[in-house]
């Protein structure tokens, strides 16, 4: 579940060999919200995460695009 200005919402994305869902918690990552559900694996996609991926040594690394943790949930980007 991700927060977006006060509502829960399920996002699916394949992060999960790059990060543990614990390293997330409290964490603003940059989301585009605006897209219609996606039924993925029997589950609604409220959204999709934004990453960038690159090579590092041999192996492809993945880093979620976040924000300092000043800036609230839901903030607009430009």
């Amino acid at each position: 579940m991700v927060d977006i200005t006060g509502t829960d919402r399920t996002i699916l994305s394949g992060i999960h060999a790059f990060y543990e869902p614990e390293e997330l918690v409290g964490k603003t990552c940059i989301a585009i919200t605006n897209l219609p559900p996606r039924k993925m694996m029997g589950i609604d996609s409220c959204g999709m995460l934004l990453s960038a991926v690159h090579e590092e040594e041999g192996e492809e690394k993945l880093n979620l695009l976040m924000v300092d943790p000043h800036i609230p949930a839901g903030a607009k980007l430009y």
